[in-house]
């Protein structure tokens, strides 16, 4: 398992990327959607910054201060969660969610708000990667499909996550002809 901070490396040159593509899109192109089903592309990065946000960060803290939905360490992953962390990377497959109010993403304002939104991401990670290395978390939080994981093991999926959607990236460019 790699270290927190080459996960914060290998995630800020995941950003800077994530923020070059940006550059290369106008506002239309940015909210597009092939269907209801599908996400535009700006509603792929809002994704990006609010499971960073809201979920995984927020579960390594509730994982460092022990917080009511933390569970035992003794708690395992799932087998799916093994070989995630064994290969350090999410199956290069396609993961689709049924659209919901609840799931799904806004599409995003501006892209000022994407760039302010990565930004906010990384510098909770500096000071998120700066805590994991003094401290040592005894208790996990449950993921909905890899099982317990603890303040370190949901830090790196963030990384993972972000460089799996490049996937999604590379498909929604190619759906709205967008070259790539």
């Amino acid at each position: 398992m790699r270290s927190t901070a080459e996960a914060l490396q290998a995630f800020e040159e995941l950003v800077g990327l994530y923020l070059t593509e940006l550059d290369n899109f106008d506002r239309e192109q940015l909210i597009r959607k092939a269907n209801d089903e599908e996400w535009s592309i700006g509603q792929m990065y809002m994704h990006l910054i609010q499971s960073a946000q809201f979920m995984h960060l927020h579960n390594v803290d509730q994982c460092l201060a022990g917080g009511e939905a933390a569970v035992d360490a003794m708690e395992e992953k799932t087998e799916m969660g093994r070989k995630v962390f064994e290969q350090g990377s999410f199956p290069p497959i396609r993961i689709q969610v049924p659209a919901s109010p609840h799931y799904t993403p806004k599409q995003p304002e501006s892209k000022e708000q994407l760039i302010e939104g990565f930004g906010d991401v990384v510098e909770r990670m500096k000071r998120t990667e700066a805590t994991l290395c003094k401290k040592t978390a005894s208790k996990k939080i449950v993921h909905p499909g890899f099982g317990a994981l603890n303040a370190k093991e949901w830090f790196l999926l963030i990384e993972m996550h972000y460089r799996h959607h490049l996937l999604q990236l590379k498909r929604l460019k190619h759906d709205a002809g967008i070259n790539a």
